[in-house]
């Protein structure tokens, strides 16, 4: 079969099940009601007065949790690269013999390359994820494991897992700062980072939760994010990780001058847009070029006496800068993108704490992404249907995430792609995106430094950045440029093997990792 994007799909894969085409960003929430889905039990569990909760030994907890060959555990990665506590765990689990285990993380990063050997042992039968990178994504793109993986945004993860989608029989959260009981935050102690809304599902609708720290502090440990019902045991540690490397790579503000004058550009946008002002909300990608221009839209606000209503998404410390001019008067905080912003979560009343059921989850009630007015995201590749490629590389390689892109561009009134039209002279305008995350139809605009495309569906802002000096420019046309400046790169090569599905946010499937052939 062939969803709505002409991307071919079987219509069930062994090991995953029957699979749901994409038929557009919001036709399965349209129909919601019709399906009849309910949220997934949770299992019940009991505990006496008295019931020691405290533990130094991983493999003993492992064992009063019940877990079996086979069963599916979740890790959350707010300490980004700096995570010490997903390799520590497989490392007993191998220890302990377990097989064909489902690894369902929140994402993976580059402190996870070692899950490969893990898979070549059977430790690992599947890996379900929004991320992956470096040597794990090659060996993942060559087609080496059986099962395909299954990559999710963060509002489609936290619909995966109230909806049983996903039944984590262990969820092993890394607590910078636990007490006796479980009460758990990421604000205190030697490991912080900040907000726990990752793991805030997996808590809820995990059949067993492991609360790993390194901080057990006296009771009770406040502020409270995950509370101890939802925590079984507690597991010491020496060191949980290390929250220098939560704002390492893509999370960095950047320093090339190109990606400089694309947020000019994209500043002076998003101020022409119409949906610039007072009571805008707003929200950046973790890219660098996203994050500078969050810096050149805050000039434009102080400039003009603008006050924001909220930034939402990832926090950082850039936005909380932003914040503390008096240009957003809350700051909705989902992850943390480095630890400069641990103190501000900690102590300001107007950063707020979510989960990523709050953030994105289109199967609710209402995630706050709903109220969105700006975005601003980043790309790897970005076609002239305006989708967008965030995850697959020019070589054909999984090395990035799927994150909030997908939840946001649905979801905001204005969602602009900042990218620079060639990488190492690779074009990042292409005629087809290798492996599609972000359908067109939910982009808006493309800036780059050689011009700036509007997907022509959006009349208005068509309209509205007349005469405005924007350099706009027909999408197609603005390939033909690009194009002669890089010439034809050399075409990756794929086989038929699919390596991984891309859900969309809904759980339908809008595409796939294709295995590439060396």
């Amino acid at each position: 079969m062939k969803n709505k994007l002409g991307v071919k799909l079987p219509d069930h894969i062994d090991g995953i099940g029957k699979i749901l085409p994409y038929k557009g960003p919001f036709a399965r929430v349209r129909g919601l009601k019709k399906e009849g889905l309910t949220t997934t039990g949770v299992k019940m569990r009991s505990s006496l007065p008295g019931k020691k909760k405290v533990f130094k030994d991983l493999k003993k907890v492992i064992e009063l949790s019940g877990l079996k060959d086979g069963g599916t555990i979740s890790f959350h990665h707010h300490l980004r690269n700096g995570d010490f506590l997903l390799m520590n765990v497989m490392k007993v689990l191998d220890e302990m013999g377990f097989k064909d285990l489902i690894l369902s993380p929140s994402s993976l990063t580059s402190a996870h390359q070692g899950i490969v050997d893990y898979v070549r042992k059977g430790v690992v039968k599947r890996i379900c994820t929004s991320g992956l990178r470096g040597e794990l994504g090659k060996f993942i793109s060559k087609g080496n494991m059986e099962i395909p993986v299954v990559i999710r945004s963060h509002g489609g993860r936290a619909r995966a897992i109230k909806s049983g989608d996903v039944k984590i029989d262990v969820a092993f959260i890394g607590a910078p700062s636990s007490d006796r009981e479980g009460n758990l935050n990421g604000v205190r102690g030697p490991s912080a980072c900040g907000s726990l809304g990752y793991a805030m599902v997996d808590a809820e609708y995990a059949d067993c939760v492991i609360a790993v720290t390194d901080h057990l502090v006296d009771y009770p440990n406040t502020p409270i994010s995950i509370p101890q019902y939802q925590v079984d045991y507690i597991v010491l540690t020496d060191k949980l990780g290390n929250p220098d490397k939560i704002g390492s790579g893509s999370t960095r503000l950047t320093t090339n001058p190109v990606d400089h004058i694309i947020a000019e550009k994209a500043a002076k946008l998003i101020f022409n847009s119409g949906y610039f002002g007072n009571g805008m909300t707003f929200q950046t990608g973790a890219g660098g070029a996203s994050l500078a221009v969050a810096k050149y839209v805050a000039d434009i606000m102080e400039a003009k006496g603008v006050v924001g209503s909220y930034a939402i998404g990832g926090i950082s410390s850039y936005i909380v800068d932003i914040y503390k001019r008096g240009l957003f008067k809350k700051m909705f905080d989902v992850q943390s993108f480095d630890k400069g912003v641990v103190s501000s979560l900690l102590n300001n009343e107007d950063h707020l704490e979510i989960s990523a059921d709050f953030y994105a989850n289109p199967f609710n009630s209402g995630a706050i992404i709903n109220n969105l007015d700006v975005v601003v995201l980043a790309a790897y590749e970005i076609d002239t249907d305006f989708n967008v490629n965030v995850l697959v590389d020019s070589h054909g390689y999984a090395q990035g995430a799927s994150g909030g892109h997908s939840d946001t561009s649905a979801a905001a009134k204005l969602t602009v792609i900042v990218a620079p039209s060639f990488r190492a002279r690779i074009p990042t305008l292409v005629d087809r995106v290798n492996t599609i995350i972000t359908p067109g139809e939910t982009v808006d605009i493309l800036v780059t430094e050689r011009g700036i495309a509007v997907n022509p569906k959006r009349k208005d802002l068509l309209e509205n950045f007349k005469g405005k000096g924007l350099n706009i420019i027909d999408i197609c046309d603005l390939k033909k440029k690009v194009d002669k400046i890089t010439l034809k790169p050399r075409m990756v090569e794929f086989g038929d093997k699919i390596c991984g599905l891309i859900e969309y946010r809904d759980g339908t499937i809008i595409d796939t990792i294709d295995q590439v052939i060396e």
